[in-house]
C-alpha cells in the first residue's frame, strides 16, 4: 500500500527535518564522539542535499 503526501504534510516534515538537524550540528560539538564523527557527519550531508532538492523541485511550484 502506497500512502501519498499533501504538500503541505511534506513542507511540514521538512521543517521538522531543518530543526532536527540542528540537534546533528550540535553532537559534533562533542569532543567524545570518535568514530561517530564520521555517521554524523554523513547523516548531514544527505539531510542537506534531501533539502537542496526538496528547494530546488518546491521552488519551482
Amino acid at each position: 500500500m502506497t500512502e501519498t503526501m499533501d504538500e503541505q504534510a511534506l513542507h511540514d516534515r521538512v521543517s521538522q527535518v531543518r530543526e532536527q538537524r540542528n540537534f546533528l550540528l550540535n553532537l559534533l560539538e562533542q569532543p567524545d564522539l570518535g568514530t561517530l564523527r564520521l555517521d554524523v557527519n554523513q547523516a548531514l550531508e544527505e539531510l542537506d542535499e534531501l533539502i537542496e532538492e526538496y528547494e530546488r523541485v518546491f521552488a519551482a511550484s
